[in-house]
Formats: C-alpha cells, sequence, structure tokens
C-alpha cells in the first residue's frame, strides 16, 4: 500500500504557491499527494507534475461536483454540464500523472431533497457513468466514486450503492472510493463491507471519526485494516481531513472547531499511526 495527504488541510485550491508543501510531505514519509481542485480552469498541471517528481512524490487528484452541476439532475443541461466537468477533471489528472481521479461524482455535495433517491436519478448516474468510459481509456485513469453520510447526501451512501452503480455502468475503470469517516456513519461494519466491494475498491481514505488524527477516535483501524490486507488491496491510503480555518472548506464540511493541534499533526502522526498498524 502507498500512504498519501490530501492537501485540503491547506488549502480549498491547490496551486503553484502551495508546492512549498511537497518536501515536508516527503519529508514525513508520504509516498504521494492527493491534489484538490473544484476548479480546473488555469490550473498549472504540467508545473506541478514537475514539482512531485522532483520530490519523488506520485499523486491522485481530488474533486467534487457543487452547485447546479449534477450528473442525476432533471434538467438535461445540468447533466451534461456535469459529464463535461467530469472528462475535464479525469484529463487533469492525466496531465498530472495521476491514476485516480475521485471524489463523489453523482450529485453536488450537501445538496439534499427530503426525499429518497428515485428510478430517474438511478439511470441518469449509470448513463452518466457510461460517458465517461471512453475518455477514461483515453488517459489511463480510473474514476473512484465516493458514497457521503446522510448528512452530506442522498444518493450513494453506502459502498454497495455504489459497487451496484459501477457494476450496471460496467466499465473497468469505475470504482469505489471507500472513507473510513463516513463509512463509520453509515456502514454496518466496515470490515464487510470492504470485503464485498473489494473487486471495485480503487482508493481508500484513511479518515478519523471526527476528522482529526487517524487513531484518535472511533474508527474500527483494528478491523478495517485487516480487511484491506485481507483482499488484497495494494493502492491509495490517504488520510483526508479538512482545514477548520479555511472559511469555503470548514463551511463544506461542517467543521466549527479545531479537531488536532494543527494540520501538520494530523498528517504527521497520522501516517505514523497508520504504518504502525501495518507494520
Amino acid at each position: 500500500m502507498r500512504f498519501g495527504i490530501n492537501t485540503l488541510l491547506w488549502t480549498a485550491a491547490f496551486g503553484e504557491e502551495h508546492l512549498p508543501l511537497l518536501p515536508k510531505f516527503k519529508k514525513w514519509g508520504f509516498d504521494g499527494v492527493e491534489i484538490a481542485r473544484f476548479s480546473f480552469d488555469g490550473f498549472p498541471a504540467a508545473k506541478i507534475r514537475a514539482a512531485l517528481e522532483s520530490e519523488g512524490l506520485e499523486c491522485t487528484f481530488c474533486s467534487a461536483l457543487t452547485g447546479e452541476t449534477s450528473l442525476i439532475s432533471a434538467h438535461p443541461s445540468e447533466r451534461a454540464a456535469a459529464r463535461e466537468f467530469l472528462a475535464t477533471g479525469i484529463q487533469t489528472a492525466a496531465e498530472l500523472g495521476a491514476k485516480v481521479f475521485l471524489g463523489p461524482f453523482c450529485g453536488p455535495v450537501g445538496k439534499l431533497t427530503g426525499q429518497r433517491p428515485t428510478e430517474d436519478e438511478w439511470k441518469y448516474a449509470v448513463e452518466g457513468f457510461q460517458s465517461l468510459g471512453a475518455v477514461l481509456d483515453a488517459c489511463d485513469v480510473v474514476l473512484a466514486h465516493e458514497p457521503l453520510n446522510r448528512f452530506e447526501t442522498y444518493f450513494t451512501n453506502l459502498s454497495a450503492d455504489v459497487f451496484r452503480l459501477c457494476e450496471e455502468a460496467g466499465h473497468s475503470r469505475l470504482g469505489i472510493l471507500f472513507d473510513t469517516f463516513h463509512a463509520n456513519i453509515e456502514e454496518k461494519d466496515s470490515a464487510a463491507a470492504i470485503r464485498a466491494i473489494a473487486p471495485r475498491l480503487h482508493h481508500v481514505h484513511t479518515c478519523e471519526s471526527d476528522r482529526g488524527i487517524p487513531g484518535t477516535g472511533q474508527v474500527h483501524w483494528d478491523t478495517v485494516l485487516p480487511a484491506l490486507k485481507e483482499v488484497g488491496y495494494d493502492g491509495w491510503l490517504v488520510i483526508e481531513s479538512f482545514g477548520s480555518r479555511i472559511p469555503e472548506i470548514a463551511a463544506a464540511a461542517c467543521l466549527w472547531r479545531d479537531v488536532a493541534p494543527s494540520a501538520d499533526a494530523i498528517a504527521a502522526d497520522g501516517l505514523r499511526f497508520l504504518k504502525s498498524r501495518l507494520g
């Protein structure tokens, strides 16, 4: 397995000005960086890729749907905008040298309708994922969709939901991002969920139950990590938390307090914990 750190701990829009963070990540012992962007305009992918390579770091690339951009909208224009956004994100991931493009990619984060998903929404999601197959193949990138907890979305709260979605879409480059924070809320048994989705498991976020330092909360690491080894998962384990004092991140993640002494502590101490548990 490879260990990564998500840049949302420090910024909502990683760019060239944040490259001085890379030597710090390398010094702490990370294998790679999960770069987060919610807009791709003007993103200096080539410069960031060169800086990553210079530090000996790999990367993954994450984003999310926001606003009225939605694969499951009843409005064709909003579905088209989502497909275009995701295709651009896949192409940008390839420019960065990332093999995984990941995030919640069905509906806008935080949008709740007050009802269960409809059959039409499910159909639109399947069609949207199917439409991305060609660009995924052309870019040699895997798309990993993330189930979120019920307070952030009403669509695909469980990893089993995403497994079914990927199976119906029917493309080998579609898979699941398993996030221990969301699973801690929604799954009956996180280890059992990992075993059930193993054929489509393409990425893992190792997040504590309060978004703080992994190992300091209520996530069942003693069963989650062995389950990953049991199914032969050899991909990324990325620590993902959020900068609680970055206004747009705090608002999106509903993070109204400091969950650790610093962003650096979440990264460095969390990595030590994960490596100690995995040997």
